[in-house]
């Protein structure tokens, strides 16, 4: 299975768009290379053609009858400062994070990292699978309709039409903002002030309409004086003064920081970042098990145990 390598991080990128979860990407990547090997006498055409086609047809079963996977503001609405934390939905239930490395190509990862962004993922949720896969090969890997057709079974024509009806549900959803040049030492300021309680010099990072979610939470924000009302509500004792901070890289195209409390894995928290301010943060509550994945301990903070 050594030649089917090459293609791992671009299927797992591909699964990942249509799934919504890492985990479960990579065990679809794993099942198309499984069913590749145990078809190999039935390959017909390129190699990369045909694991994309194994790749659309196991995430297929794997999101029949399966639940969309949604992020805070698909749930419910805006909840103002000082309010109950509200319902909390299971883990299959919420869009999860992933590292650009295992879904990017180093070569493209500028160009491509609108494509992960978590408000674009989210937005494919709203897709039927076979518009999605159509939407995806065409939109975001530049396959030609008559590629994709052969890939599907199908007709050019079904394919247009299938990528037209996708368009139009995705012009109704939110997008993601542009890619700022400087977001990473804007957010290393940011998490200066935040760690700090500054919340004089945490107001000038925020945008007027920034949001901030908390899954497993429907509970979600929006507005500045929101935040910095919830902030101030906390007082100084607030949590994000007795944590460590650790840097992660890359999440969905935005810096991503693993969060110890007490030396134990608290949160990941994602900041999205765009015409120099801080647009949203999201905080993964009981996301221990997704700490691996950004190279960050999952079980206590190094250093912090017994000497």
């Amino acid at each position: 299975m050594t030649e089917l390598e090459e293609y791992r991080v671009g299927l797992t990128g591909y699964c990942y768009r249509m799934l919504g979860a890492l985990a479960e990407a990579e065990d679809a990547v794993q099942e198309t290379f499984l069913r590749a090997w145990r078809r190999q006498d039935q390959r017909h055409g390129q190699l990369k053609s045909w694991l994309y086609a194994i790749a659309t047809n196991v995430c297929l079963d794997m999101l029949r009858g399966a639940p969309r996977r949604v992020i805070a503001m698909d749930v419910t609405g805006p909840s103002p400062a000082g309010t109950e934390f509200g319902a909390v939905l299971p883990d299959n239930a919420w869009l999860q994070p992933v590292p650009d490395e295992r879904v990017l190509d180093p070569a493209n990862v500028v160009a491509e990292r609108e494509t992960i962004r978590l408000a674009f993922v989210a937005a494919l949720q709203y897709l039927p699978p076979k518009q999605r896969a159509v939407l995806i090969l065409r939109e975001v890997l530049a396959w030609k309709a008559d590629e994709v057709a052969g890939l599907l079974g199908t007709s050019v024509a079904s394919v247009n039409s299938a990528l037209q009806r996708a368009r139009v549900t995705l012009a109704t959803r939110p997008t993601a903002k542009p890619l700022d040049e400087d977001q990473q030492g804007l957010v290393e300021r940011y998490m200066k002030a935040f760690t700090s309680y500054d919340l004089d010099t945490l107001v000038t990072l925020l945008h007027e309409d920034a949001t901030s979610s908390m899954p497993p939470f429907t509970w979600w924000m929006r507005g500045r004086d929101e935040l910095m009302a919830a902030l101030r509500g906390a007082g100084s004792e607030a949590v994000c003064q007795i944590s460590t901070f650790v840097p992660a890289g890359f999440a969905n195209g935005a810096p991503v920081y693993g969060q110890y409390l007490k030396g134990e894995p608290f949160a990941l928290q994602v900041y999205e970042v765009s015409g120099g301010l801080v647009t949203h943060t999201t905080t993964y509550l009981q996301a221990g098990h997704l700490f691996p994945a950004f190279g960050l301990a999952s079980d206590e903070f190094p250093g912090t145990g017994p000497s």
